[in-house]
């Protein structure tokens, strides 16, 4: 029997590559449509691009009204039309070649560009990737006959092949229609969104572009669907707010600046309309749409405490300066320019943004209000002659009616003749009539108690923020003056009252510690206090609710700020009897080592004890009941936050901030009368008190007529009802 052996398959054998070349590499002249493909991949990304190359062509031409169409997300169809200067016969070849433009007459005309195109080469790669036509006519040019004086002049490209141009019937201005884009590129192509995403970021062109240029007619439409149709307007809010609407028209603030070279203007928002990206800062430059890294930081910096983390500003600024003292030429699609003099531009943008914001109430408004209007430095210390609506003096004598009638039972002589008539909203009042019955007793308080009833002087002699009166001035009270209601004068005795456990303030005496600790709220004569957390007071043109921590917190900042940038001071720090070990992390270690200088200037002196542990030799005396050893872990949680090599200044700036914030009064502690009063006065005595370190608002202010308008006594002409 014979043995049958199988042969083994053959192994395929893979084809061999090929063989580098052998000598040199030869140097080849691309052709021009393969050049033209190659500058589209960096000057036409996506639909949105061709739009922006063709309005800007539109624009530079000097047109009026400009209409742009699109179809499929810009991928179907994009058609821009203008009424501009147009182009004759001979010049429409010319046009679609490459590196071909009227832009830059002579040679040394691209070191002070005035246009926003310059290089000649969009329309050439445009047309190199679509299906390109080109209508065009001229004003007042013919080519020898009378006949041709009254047409245009058309031009089809496909893929970048030039076909000649003949005659058509069009007006004066430019028509280009885009279609099928991308059809010989499948590649960038397949890379496309969806026509909505598509659509968007036309939609997003089309806005840089006629924001830029509020005088000229603007007119989109997606299909047969007219999605905006701008007419010409002299006021630039108009425009931004035909595309953001109420919320951002009735925030803007207005900003300018001229130092002869660098101009500024345009508008900021008020730091409660805010995003959580950047998208919203339109900068201008000479007219274009620009980004740079540089006036965004001095946005920010302008911004620095108005705002939370991670949000950032709103704004529409358009600046102008010589064409020398910038270079456009440095960014493929010139997003990008570089300055000459950046410092000079970043400190004007920066100084213009901060002095105005100085000069502007920005406290938060509640409701439909107008824009925050500036005040001066007058304002900023006294308010207005009138409290809601009412001269001062009108509602010092109501004041003292009710308090004579409350005392007596009867109604003051020197105000009877004035108080039945004087009434805030131009009814009749008369503090007797309470009591006659004609009104139910309001009682909003357990056990029918008054808001006055319990208000208790404190010195506060510990507290960094708020500084009680004068004792003596404090303790000279009218025994007159007290309401029936009020019970004893020794009611107001401080050793007849428990001290609260949790006061911030060691020796006041609070409300809610008095006649069986009733919770009432504490009241002075600019405010009172609720829920033990917000502060109520009024001005002459609203009510105004107020953060007790946050506007503590920012008059904490604005005095330690003061004390250790400005007159490069140190903060007093509370030396230990005994230094207190703390045991950190070898990350915790090093940063605290680090900052050791940084956190001595702060009043937190720290020294190396060994291993993993560190001393605390003394902490800030602002702080007298805090745990040392949780303020410094809470204090490197910021230095370890701020990234390798952080600022100093910065550092010191966080630092300082998270001091303030540790120090200041909390939400749940109740204040004294005399503690409410030094901290509302103190409002008035620094910057940006409408606003704590880390952005929060530190009021909210309810105009008369939004709170009229709240309760339905806006009648329909806007005029208060009875």
């Amino acid at each position: 029997m014979s043995a049958t052996t199988t042969p083994a398959p053959a192994e395929s054998v893979p084809n061999p590559e090929p063989a580098p070349p052998v000598g040199p590499r030869i140097i080849r002249q691309l052709p021009p449509q393969l050049v033209n493909q190659i500058a589209a991949g960096e000057v036409i990304e996506r639909p949105a691009s061709v739009v922006k190359e063709l309005l800007e062509n539109s624009i530079d031409a000097g047109a009026s009204r400009v209409e742009l169409t699109i179809a499929g997300g810009g991928v179907e169809m994009i058609r821009i039309s203008d009424d501009g200067c147009g182009m004759t016969a001979d010049q429409l070849p010319l046009a679609v070649t490459s590196h071909a433009t009227s832009k830059l007459p002579e040679d040394d005309s691209l070191f002070h560009v005035g246009t926003l195109g310059f290089r000649g080469e969009a329309l050439a790669s445009i047309a190199s990737v679509s299906q390109m036509t080109i209508r065009s006519r001229a004003e007042g040019t013919a080519n020898g006959n009378q006949e041709n004086e009254l047409s245009g002049s058309q031009i089809d490209i496909r893929g970048g092949v030039i076909e000649s141009p003949g005659p058509c019937g069009c007006p004066v201005g430019t028509t280009i229609e885009v279609r099928n884009l991308f059809f010989n590129t499948p590649v960038r192509r397949k890379f496309l969104k969806t026509p909505q995403t598509e659509r968007g970021h036309i939609v997003e062109a089309f806005t840089r572009l006629a924001l830029a240029n509020p005088k000229v007619h603007f007119v989109l439409r997606n299909g047969d669907k007219e999605m905006f149709d701008l007419l010409p307007t002299p006021r630039w809010a108009d425009r931004i707010e035909a595309f953001f609407g109420t919320e951002i028209s009735e925030s803007l603030i207005l900003i300018e600046s001229d130092d002869a070279q660098v101009k500024i203007f345009g508008f900021a928002c008020d730091p409660s309309v805010n995003r959580g990206n950047n998208r919203m800062q339109y900068l201008f430059l000479n007219g274009r749409h620009i980004r740079d890294r540089a006036l965004q930081h001095a946005l920010g910096e302008a911004y620095r405490g108005l705002l939370m983390v991670g949000r950032h500003p709103v704004c529409f600024l358009r600046m102008t300066m010589p064409p020398e003292m910038i270079d456009v030429n440095v960014h493929p699609a010139k997003l990008e320019v570089r300055f000459t003099d950046s410092g000079r531009v970043y400190s004007r943008l920066l100084q213009t943004l901060r002095q105005r914001f100085l000069s502007t109430d920005m406290t938060h408004r509640v409701g439909s209000a107008p824009a925050p209007e500036p005040v001066t430095g007058n304002d900023l210390r006294s308010r207005g002659e009138s409290v809601m609506g009412m001269p001062a003096r009108e509602v010092d004598e109501q004041r003292q009616s009710v308090i004579e009638w409350a005392r007596t039972g009867q109604e003051s002589t020197h105000a009877s003749s004035t108080s039945s008539t004087n009434r805030i909203d131009g009814s009749t009042f008369s503090p007797a009539n309470v009591a006659l019955g004609g009104t139910p007793h309001f009682q909003p308080f357990p056990g029918g108690g008054s808001p006055l009833a319990h208000a208790a002087p404190s010195s506060s002699p510990n507290d960094p923020g708020l500084v009680a009166p004068d004792s003596a001035t404090a303790s000279t009270t009218n025994p007159n003056d007290i309401a029936p209601w009020d019970g004893p004068p020794d009611a107001l005795d401080p050793s007849s009252a428990p001290a609260s456990a949790n006061a911030p303030f060691p020796g006041a005496v609070y409300p809610g510690a008095i006649n069986g600790n009733r919770p009432t709220p504490s009241v002075c004569y600019l405010g009172f206090q609720v829920h033990n957390r917000y502060l109520v007071t009024q001005d002459e043109k609203g009510m105004v609710v107020i953060d007790q921590h946050a506007l503590h917190e920012r008059v904490l900042y604005e005095r330690v700020c003061k004390k250790v940038l400005g007159e490069n001071a140190s903060l007093e720090s509370q030396r230990l009897l005994v230094p207190e070990p703390v045991s950190l992390t070898p990350a915790e270690r090093a940063a605290a080592l680090e900052v050791k200088d940084t956190l001595a200037r702060i009043g937190l002196e720290i020294e190396d004890f060994g291993g993993e542990t560190v001393l605390i030799q003394s902490y800030p005396a602002i702080m007298p009941s805090k745990d040392p050893s949780e303020m410094l872990r809470t204090i490197l949680e910021s230095v370890m936050g701020a990234g390798r090599d952080p600022n100093p200044i910065d550092l010191l700036n966080h630092l300082l901030s998270t001091v303030a914030c540790k120090a200041a009064v909390k939400a749940g502690d109740p204040l004294s009368p005399e503690e409410i009063t030094s901290l509302l006065e103190q409002k008035d005595l620094y910057q940006d008190t409408h606003h704590c370190p880390h952005g929060r608002p530190t009021a909210l202010f309810f105009s008369r007529d939004e709170l009229d308008r709240m309760f339905g006594r806006l009648g329909p002409r806007g005029r208060g009802s009875v």
